[in-house]
């Protein structure tokens, strides 16, 4: 059986997901009845790639469809002026007080259209005792996750649509000293995206101010052969008043850019439609979650349960132990590196060539422990069975950092 493709095309929304190349029919055509009958909005196509030996389910939604689809997730859209003005929570009833409704193709930017196919697919859920082979769901759990999990859909990602990026490639990649567009950023990768290379490009043009500071300070210092203070090291005593200058400096240019950086993230937000934006709706478990079933006391749905302290003993008694035991190899073998470099400077009568393999050690020792540990790190974070998408996250940087950190 070839390998199957779940891809959605044209700008009305594309969302792409691969089936494992051992995907029986019998399951293809599950899931396609399941789409079919549980997301009506949904237009369905399915081609095969003869070069690439997959079939391949496209995906697309009717502008009517969309519409709704922004109605369910609450998506905030523009208001005329002359109904108030600001962003709004869309609703069907009152969508001729949209900007740009009567525009099907600018509505919608290609983020919000993908936002609104992926929601429907992952809100794609299961009826009360359905399984299929040895997968059997819960009442209302998401179908697509859990494949996900099981291995038999291997990935779920959007596609780009290549005209956008060739504009955002001219304006935004190969332009030279010309602000960033980051309205035609976060009309494609969306808010955080946006957000991320706002602040970035923040952080870097504010980094200008220290950079020519310091630079003078540091021409003043060497160029002034004469004392501030009779002393016996004059030249001494000045570098030390400019340093406790520029400590001084970046005190005050640090506070002043996270004051400012508060008022422009804000500007943006508000700019974006996210500043007063809802608290979310509460998350539903991760697909790879494990536990025991039972019902749940707040919803009296049934539901899967691990105990906190399986959490917390595997913390204490694995993850925790890993982590230092890393910590403490890569420490190690950093030290066994430099002595083993004084070593090799030691000796005269080596050639030129020897004296850098303590360096290319250390560097190959870096670098395959970078891999490694951070295998080891999703192992762990897997393993530590987190409810929500949110805590998984939270914890994995931790992990990945603190082995980044080592290296």
């Amino acid at each position: 059986m070839p390998p199957h493709q779940f891809v959605p095309p044209s700008s009305r929304g594309r969302y792409a997901t691969e089936l494992d190349n051992t995907t029986d029919d019998h399951t293809l055509l599950w899931l396609l009845n399941h789409i079919r009958l549980g997301i009506p909005e949904l237009i369905l196509q399915i081609r095969h790639h003869k070069h690439t030996r997959v079939y391949a389910l496209f995906v697309t939604a009717t502008y009517e469809s969309l519409l709704r689809g922004a109605d369910e997730i609450g998506l905030r859209k523009p208001v005329k002026a002359e109904f108030g003005g600001g962003t709004r929570s869309f609703s069907c009833e009152e969508d001729y007080i949209y900007e740009n409704i009567e525009n099907e193709l600018h509505f919608f930017t290609s983020q919000e259209r993908q936002n609104i196919i992926r929601y429907w697919l992952e809100n794609l859920r299961a009826k009360q005792g359905e399984m299929l082979h040895n997968i059997h769901f819960l009442e209302g759990q998401p179908i697509i996750p859990e494949l996900a999990a099981r291995g038999i859909l291997q990935q779920v990602f959007p596609i780009h649509e290549q005209r956008i990026l060739n504009r955002l490639m001219k304006s935004w990649v190969q332009a030279i000293c010309e602000p960033q567009p980051l309205d035609e950023i976060c009309d494609y990768f969306g808010v955080k995206i946006a957000m991320y290379f706002a602040w970035l490009g923040f952080y870097t043009s504010a980094m200008v101010y220290p950079a020519v500071f310091g630079s003078l300070l540091y021409t003043f210092t060497e160029n002034d052969q004469s004392s501030l203070l009779p002393r016996p090291q004059p030249h001494q005593t000045s570098r030390d008043l400019c340093c406790v200058v520029f400590a001084i400096f970046n005190v005050i240019w640090s506070t002043l850019f996270l004051e400012e950086w508060k008022r422009r993230g804000a500007e943006f937000a508000y700019k974006w439609g996210t500043l007063d934006t809802p608290a979310e709706s509460i998350e539903e478990p991760r697909p790879q979650f494990r536990g025991v079933k039972r019902i749940s006391p707040v919803t009296n749905a049934e539901e899967f349960y691990y105990p906190p302290w399986k959490r917390l003993l595997f913390q204490c008694l694995v993850s925790l132990p890993i982590c230092l035991f890393c910590l403490s190899f890569v420490f190690l073998a950093m030290l066994g590196c430099f002595e083993l470099q004084e070593f090799v400077l030691s000796i005269k009568e080596l050639p030129r060539i020897v004296r850098f393999l303590p360096k290319i050690l250390l560097a190959v020792i870096v670098t395959a422990c970078d891999e490694v540990y951070k295998k080891i790190a999703y192992w762990l974070n897997s393993m530590e069975n987190y409810r929500l998408q949110s805590a998984y996250e939270k914890h994995l940087i931790i992990k990945i950092v603190l082995v980044s950190w080592t290296d």
